[in-house]
């Protein structure tokens, strides 16, 4: 890896990408030290530091929200309008027509995307300001303070999903990935002080913060090689004439990721079992939300094994989900057998189709499973161990090595079409 960036820094052309990258990376930290005015920030510490969505936000926000910078919301709004529009473009024939369209028809979908992730900013810049507002976190309580806040929020919001695409068009990576990866990188710190703060404050022995390394670094590499594993469907092709040109046979493969699907269902999964904890934030006073955040018996209290188990089997069902979304089985098989391709001993068409959905079904089991034990893994933590109040979690694993991966690829992509060798050799 480290070959690949010193290759890439002798072309001047990926070296102009990497510095505008890193000056837009420049800029975007600067802002979270940008206070929102009229918040008092230590009132929202304890909401930043908990096992809840806004906790996950303030994570992939880089503690923005800890600390109410005018990122706060970071790209949140962007990242919920992108999974809404995929999973819309599966039951609104429109969307579907315009994702079989080539680049023209993605490009509008991503335009829908912008302008809805502009609307769903609004919703949730209002949403955060009940949240604070209820904390108490709002030192000024008037019509042009809640105003001045939310617009701020608004704007911030829109001007990052801007700094996103710069990126991706002028710099190393997919835009938003990178600045989530950044903030995610940005926490390292203060998890290796509350480490630290830990052990000196004898909560922890030498023994415990040997385990707590050795099983973080086995984390590390099982995400690693489940983010480059992938199940290969062998496809041949058979030989053609088109036209005046003759095609020759040819053996290819389609690569199904195992965890390609991860990150989408914990994020899903969490949503789902966040949702009473995230009501409570709106209506700390109404009974039956109490009893669902707090209750001995609720399947919605945090910290419990059957929270864990349900959590669990939730992650299981939407990799499962989204998998077969993403990937469409029937779509797959058509298309196929429109080009001339077929999987050896299957015959074209349907059994062609059940054959991939019982791949794409065991793929998706096998990284849901691993998903699954990523995701309950702070939740053991902070509930079975001595390691409290940890801004840890699997999923940013996941991101930061995915997001890390897919900057190499491209960057190795731009190095072989210049006759260089990458770390991929």
């Amino acid at each position: 890896m480290l070959q690949t960036l010193k290759n890439a820094w002798k072309i001047k052309d990926l070296r102009k990408k990497i510095l505008f990258t890193a000056f837009v990376v420049f800029i975007f930290r600067m802002g979270h030290f940008i206070p929102v005015p009229n918040i008092n920030a230590d009132a929202l510490k304890s909401l930043a530091n908990s096992q809840t969505l806004i906790g996950f936000y303030d994570l992939i926000s880089g503690g923005a929200f800890g600390n109410f910078s005018i990122f706060a919301m970071g790209v949140v709004p962007y990242i919920n309008a992108s999974i809404i529009m995929q999973l819309m473009t599966v039951i609104i024939p429109y969307l579907e027509q315009l994702s079989k369209e080539g680049q023209d028809g993605r490009a509008k979908i991503q335009n829908i995307t912008r302008y809805a992730a502009i609307a769903i900013g609004a919703v949730q810049a209002y949403g955060t300001y009940v949240i604070i507002y209820n904390a108490g976190a709002v030192e000024k309580d008037t019509p042009l303070n809640t105003v001045l806040i939310i617009m701020t929020l608004i704007a911030s919001s829109t001007f990052l999903m801007w700094l996103g695409d710069q990126i991706t068009e002028k710099g190393i990576g997919s835009g938003v990935s990178v600045l989530i990866f950044v903030n995610i990188l940005s926490r390292f710190p203060t998890l290796m002080y509350q480490v630290y703060a830990l052990y000196t404050g004898k909560n922890i022995d030498i023994v415990m913060l040997a385990l707590f390394v050795i099983v973080v670094a086995l984390m590390f590499v099982g995400v690693t090689g489940f983010s480059l594993g992938e199940r290969r469907i062998p496809v041949q092709y058979a030989g053609r004439v088109v036209g005046t040109k003759q095609y020759k046979g040819q053996s290819t493969h389609i690569p199904v990721g195992i965890s390609s699907s991860a990150v989408i269902s914990i994020i899903f999964a969490m949503s789902v079992m966040q949702f009473p904890a995230t009501l409570a934030q709106f209506f700390p006073n109404v009974a039956w939300i109490k009893w669902l955040t707090e209750g001995a018996y609720s399947p919605f209290k945090t910290n419990t094994i059957i929270y864990a188990l349900i959590y669990a089997v939730l992650v299981l069902f939407f990799s499962w989900f989204y998998t077969n979304i993403t990937f469409k089985p029937d779509e797959m098989a058509e298309n196929m057998a429109k080009s001339g391709g077929y999987v050896a001993g299957i015959r074209p068409g349907v059994a062609t189709a059940k054959y991939l959905e019982r791949i794409l079904d065991r793929v998706s089991i096998v990284g849901g499973i691993f998903a699954a034990a990523i995701a309950i893994f702070p939740i053991v933590l902070e509930g079975y161990t001595s390691f409290k109040g940890l801004a840890f979690g699997g999923t940013m694993l996941f991101i930061m090595i995915g997001v890390a991966m897919d900057t190499m690829k491209q960057l190795e992509s731009q190095l072989v079409m210049r006759h260089y060798q990458g770390f991929l050799k």
